[in-house]
C-alpha cells in the first residue's frame, strides 16, 4: 500500500499544481480583468472626448485592486477639461458612473473603476487627508467624536483610509446626499 501511495504522490508534479491554479478558459485573472476594464473605459472616454471636441489623453493603471483611468492633457489645455469635472466634482462623479456602466455592459460584471480628470481627485485627496488629520487630532485632544461635512463616496473613503492608518475608527452616517463621516474618539484606557 505504501508503494501505491508514493506512486500517486509522485504522479502530481509541481508544474501540474501551477496549472491547476491558473484561471480556466472561462475565467479571467484579476489583473487581466482590471486591465480589460481600463481598456474598455478608455475606448468609451475617447469617444466622449471626440463628441465633446475636447483634447485629452487617457492614462490607464491598476491602483489598490481597481482599474484607474485618468483623462490628462497638456498644462495649458487643462482648463478645457474643467467641464468634465464640474463644481465640486459632480460632473466627474456622474462621468465615472457612466464609464462604470459602459464597462459593465461589455464585461457583464460590476466595475469599481476610478476615474480622474486633470488630477482633480488626486488634488482633492491631498485636501481630504489634511481634513482627516485635523479631525483625528481633535478627536484625540478632546476625547469626543468629530463629525465631518457631507461627502461623496470617494471623499469618505479617503477619510476612512486616513483614520484607519492612524489606528482610529470612523463610520459613515446619514443618507445621501448628506452622508458624512464621524471620526470616533479613541477609547479611554
Amino acid at each position: 500500500m505504501t508503494n501505491e501511495t508514493n506512486q500517486i504522490e509522485t504522479a502530481v508534479s509541481p508544474a501540474d499544481a501551477v496549472v491547476e491554479t491558473q484561471p480556466g478558459p472561462d475565467e479571467v485573472a484579476p489583473s487581466n480583468r482590471l486591465e480589460e476594464e481600463g481598456e474598455i473605459a478608455a475606448d468609451y472616454l475617447e469617444e466622449l472626448l471626440d463628441i465633446a471636441d475636447l483634447d485629452g489623453d487617457i492614462d490607464i493603471d491598476v491602483d489598490h485592486g481597481r482599474a484607474a483611468v485618468e483623462i490628462v492633457t497638456e498644462s495649458e489645455d487643462a482648463r478645457s477639461l474643467n467641464r468634465l469635472i464640474g463644481a465640486d466634482g459632480e460632473v466627474l462623479d456622474a462621468l465615472q458612473e457612466l464609464t462604470r456602466l459602459a464597462v459593465q455592459a461589455k464585461t457583464g460584471e460590476r466595475s469599481r473603476l476610478m476615474l480622474d480628470v486633470a488630477g482633480h481627485r488626486q488634488a482633492r485627496k491631498v485636501e481630504l487627508t489634511a481634513i482627516a488629520q485635523e479631525a483625528i487630532d481633535r478627536a484625540r485632544a478632546e476625547g469626543a467624536d468629530v463629525s465631518l461635512p457631507a461627502m461623496n463616496p470617494f471623499e469618505r473613503k479617503v477619510i476612512h483610509d486616513t483614520v484607519a492608518s492612524a489606528s482610529l475608527v470612523s463610520d459613515s452616517e446619514g443618507v445621501e446626499p448628506k452622508r458624512h463621516v464621524v471620526v470616533r474618539a479613541p477609547a479611554q484606557a
